[in-house]
């Protein structure tokens, strides 16, 4: 059975892009568009469709307005024009989005990681998140990262470490490591510096996890964290965590 979608997007030419793009998707079958707030609050609540590609930016009813004016629940992939700091907080909530514009290539990405969603069930509210991930530049309190096709809600309390792997960032929480498609700038521009530091390109440390801070020759200081983890200081992130080894 092929998974029913609808499209809501004001602007006429990118309805047709996505519609014509979603034509060569076997396993989805597109029911419906709506041009505003509105017609998409009535069109997904009658039709019922089982994945919704929502614009965030609409005249007169925000794609997040949508989301709280709707009874039916349906798997949310947001489109959007937004700067890099939204998608920094899209993934930071474990939200589905195509940044406009977009091709085929990062549509049938997109749609993989939907995919799963779809078959794993259980997600929280994505009206709940959405409206977390554009709330606010502030400090986050929680992430929510990807785990086999399940979202699960982290406290940034629970984090012990964050850990550059290529594209991806690996969060270390509870003996466990996710992987977020974000850089190690985008996460420690959210964190909150008096509890997470930088001590290395490659490594940010929540000083609530440290056991010790253990000066090494040339300069040096090695972090050995609570759970037995072992981590070298850059030079210069050294000197600036010096203080804190004193």
């Amino acid at each position: 059975m092929k998974t029913r979608a609808l499209i809501v997007e004001d602007e006429r030419i990118s309805r047709e892009r996505l519609s014509e793009l979603l034509e060569h998707v076997e396993w989805i079958e597109c029911v419906g568009e709506a041009a505003d707030g509105i017609s998409a609050v009535r069109m997904i609540d009658e039709m019922q469709p089982d994945l919704v590609f929502l614009d965030i930016e609409m005249p007169g009813m925000t794609g997040i307005e949508v989301l709280s004016r709707i009874t039916h629940d349906p798997a949310i992939v947001f489109t959007t024009a937004y700067d890099r700091y939204a998608v920094t907080a899209f993934e930071l909530e474990a939200l589905d989005y195509l940044l406009k514009p977009f091709g085929s290539k990062r549509l049938a990405a997109t749609l993989e990681r939907v995919k799963k969603s779809l078959d794993g069930g259980g997600e929280v509210s994505v009206a709940e998140r959405a409206r977390a991930a554009l709330g606010g530049r502030e400090p986050f309190s929680r992430i929510f990262v990807r785990d086999r096709g399940r979202i699960i809600p982290i406290a940034v309390d629970g984090i012990d470490r964050l850990e550059a792997e290529d594209d991806y960032v690996g969060v270390h929480s509870g003996g466990k490591r996710y992987l977020v498609y974000l850089t190690m700038s985008e996460f420690e521009a959210r964190l909150d510096p008096q509890r997470f530091v930088r001590i290395h390109r490659s490594h940010i440390v929540n000083l609530d996890k440290v056991a010790a801070f253990l000066p090494e020759d040339g300069g040096r200081l090695s972090i050995e964290m609570k759970d037995g983890t072992k981590l070298s200081a850059s030079r210069t992130r050294a000197r600036e965590l010096r203080h804190l080894a004193i």
